[in-house]
């Protein structure tokens, strides 16, 4: 059959889209990029926050109208959407032939018609240079304002072995750089004994993988960052010179009330002392806006904060009160317009901050993963300061430069998030 296979929300979202992709394709199915014409359309959904389930649900009623149009014969919706509302769901649109929690992909399969292989192959499109190594699923960090909990469950860490062994087959298939993915990626092995074994797992890795390979560390949480860590990190290379240590605020009465577990000034140890490691580290932080009881002197503690931190890459968004949440039911709750004035000021204030960081590279010379040739002829990649989707890119200027290849360039030009650099 052919299938249309539609991946939403996140990188752990992405390897789960991979992971059923290779069992269609085991199974005898042919992936397609186009939606019409599809025997089977399937969308592997998110529903972490309101804008992600309005998302998801728009394009199930996209789809919903192209099988009455006769131009997909069958539609599916697996993943966190299903997992968070199920019953719901299969009574608000009756048009769906197949709904399936995540990960369930033997059901998919069996709808099908087919028997379940467990593969992982790439979706039609995507680059086989950067490949995302999910180590664990769910998590116990229990933040007040998440659902992740309730919508995948108890941390549950992936086996040592085989999260070496899938690193060796991405690897082997092409792969140059491996972002390592998880809720928090400084819980893993928690649940077998108590204690964190990501290093342990980097330190395998760094062993057993070709030294040119590049392991980029996604979402830390700074709770469980100590100098060990850091300097197993950043002095050691053990992973790249870029950390992810999404912080959510710094405001003490915040923290507490979001079940961060974590200090201001617990905050500043971490990134400070990543910095007096190595200077060009890049920084990328996550921060939330607008939760309950944020006062204005709450949000000057965090823009201080990020203009003191000198922090290269922040995302930000306004706090979402989802259903389910404690935090959706505390008090002090700030109107949406409060919000995105405050979600404003952090970007503005950003937006300064990166392009300051990103003028420090002008006339360095950076080791960059070539990734694509655009369009227009312009050839793409990422330094160690870029993470794939979330970050900004490189572009290249040289001759016969190959897909998947590593170059050194040195900078020429710095905007807010991308670098222009020549080959040398």
């Amino acid at each position: 059959m052919k299938v249309c296979l539609i991946s939403l929300g996140c990188a752990k979202n992405q390897v789960d889209s991979e992971n059923l992709a290779g069992s269609l394709r085991e199974a005898g199915h042919v992936l397609q990029d186009d939606v019409e014409g599809s025997d089977w359309a399937i969308v592997n959904t998110c529903g972490f926050i309101e804008a992600a389930v309005k998302e998801s649900i728009d394009l199930i009623l996209d789809l919903e109208e192209l099988k009455r149009e006769g131009l997909v014969s069958h539609i599916a919706v697996v993943g966190c959407l299903y997992n968070r509302y199920d019953g719901d769901l299969v009574r608000e649109f009756p048009t769906v032939d197949l709904w399936a929690f995540a990960s369930d992909w033997k059901r998919v399969l069996a709808a099908l018609g087919s028997d379940f292989k467990r593969a992982r192959a790439m979706l039609p499109g995507d680059s086989p240079w950067s490949r995302y190594l999910k180590i664990a699923e769910g998590c116990d960090n229990r933040c007040s304002y998440c659902m992740i909990p309730s919508i995948r469950g108890k941390l549950s860490s992936m086996p040592l072995k085989a999260v070496i062994e899938e690193a060796e087959r991405l690897v082997a298939s092409g792969a140059k750089e491996l972002c390592l993915v998880a809720q928090d990626l400084t819980s893993y092995g928690m649940d077998w004994d108590g204690n964190s074994h990501l290093l342990e797992l980097l330190r395998i890795l760094k062993r057993d993988l070709p030294e040119e390979t590049w392991l980029r560390l996604l979402y830390l949480h700074p709770a469980r960052l100590d100098e060990p860590f850091l300097e197993a990190v950043l002095v050691e290379g053990l992973a790249l010179p870029y950390l992810d240590i999404p912080i959510q605020h710094v405001d003490e009465a915040i923290l507490t009330r979001m079940s961060r577990r974590v200090s201001e000034e617990g905050l500043r140890r971490v990134f400070s002392y990543a910095r007096e490691l190595n200077p060009d580290v890049a920084l990328r932080t996550t921060v939330m806006v607008g939760f309950p009881g944020e006062s204005e002197q709450s949000l000057l503690k965090l823009l201080t904060f990020l203009k003191d931190m000198e922090i290269d890459r922040v995302g930000a968004f306004a706090f979402s009160p989802e259903d389910g949440t404690e935090a959706s039911k505390m008090p002090g709750q700030i109107s949406a317009r409060v919000k995105e004035e405050r979600l404003q000021r952090v970007m503005e204030l950003q937006a300064e901050i990166s392009l300051r960081r990103q003028m420090r590279m002008v006339g360095r010379c950076l080791k960059v993963l070539v990734l694509e040739r655009d369009d227009d002829g312009t050839i793409l990649g990422r330094s160690y300061r870029d993470a794939p989707e979330v970050d900004g890119i490189v572009e290249l200027v040289g001759e016969g430069l190959k897909t998947g290849e590593f170059v050194t360039a040195r900078v020429v030009e710095a905007l807010e998030h991308d670098l222009v650099a020549e080959v040398v």
